[in-house]
């Protein structure tokens, strides 16, 4: 058979992914075992998550407040492995709760979208999330001085979405605030739409949260279940749950501790 009529046989193509691609998020929040959740996810034979974890689409710079679901997904090309009909895309960015302009953005791009939100003692992760940018060279302050300076660095900022904005690199009490996010969150998308966990949780029972998670996306967990390694431990002095710098903390957190509470039945009595 000549090429000229081997041009006109019909190609196979592969399945275009569906528009929008992406059905849930794990979207808050920092710290907290976020990358220990999706590298389980990520071995579920029909779930998809982005190579690198962490797409970072609706908190872009750049992102276009005009875009629909169809520019929004090429902004997903290339991040995830070809399509496979069948499976669930997700994307794993634990910023995306933070503000609420990540919040409607998403509600534009998938009104159906399913949040998954894994919570930390906030004082646990303020100092975890202290210790990452120490590591990193970012923060050069010591501990309770760059708490104290938070508000400095933060104000007029809050929108600042650049990479270097000290709303990605200096939030520590501002991202523990938990009540705030779960408010903007409730604001769009319905209570069923939206599973809140905490990293307790999952490290004491990670195979029962990820079979809640499964049953939350709809899906049956596979039978060869993931091994549930331990993900980016930290490795910096803690601060004793009970002690004197901790009670100081938490009366430093004592609003958004007070809020959780109160509105969303949030205590984190005797957690670490």
């Amino acid at each position: 058979m000549s090429a000229a009529a081997t041009d006109d046989l019909p190609r196979s193509r592969a399945p275009a992914p569906p528009s929008p691609r992406v059905g849930f998020v794990i979207g808050g929040v920092q710290k907290a075992g976020t990358s220990a959740l999706a590298s389980y996810l990520a071995a579920h034979p029909r779930i998809r998550l982005p190579r690198d974890k962490e797409a970072h689409v609706f908190d872009a710079p750049d992102f276009d407040e005009q875009a629909d679901a169809t520019a929004v997904d090429a902004r997903y090309a290339g991040r995830f492995e070809p399509h496979a009909p069948g499976c669930i895309y997700g994307d794993a960015t634990p910023i995306y709760a933070l503000r609420p302009r990540f919040v409607e953005r998403i509600k534009a791009y998938n009104p159906a979208m399913r949040w998954i939100i894994v919570l930390r003692h906030p004082v646990a992760r303020a100092i975890s999330n202290y210790h990452m940018e120490r590591d990193w060279g970012r923060e050069r302050w010591p501990l309770w001085l760059a708490l104290l300076l938070e508000p400095l660095r933060m104000a007029g900022r809050y929108d600042d979405f650049s990479p270097e904005s000290p709303l990605r690199h200096f939030s520590y009490r501002y991202r523990g605030d938990y009540a705030a996010q779960l408010d903007a969150l409730y604001r769009h998308f319905a209570r069923s739409q939206v599973l809140v966990l905490r990293n307790q949780e999952l490290a004491a029972d990670p195979a029962g949260v990820y079979r809640r998670v499964c049953a939350f996306l709809g899906l049956d967990p596979p039978v060869r279940m993931p091994a549930f390694a331990p993900v980016f431990v930290g490795n910096y002095p803690a601060i004793p749950p009970g002690s004197r710098r901790w009670r100081l903390l938490c009366w430093w957190m004592r609003r958004e501790l007070r809020a959780q509470r109160e509105r969303y039945g949030i205590d984190w009595e005797g957690a670490p």
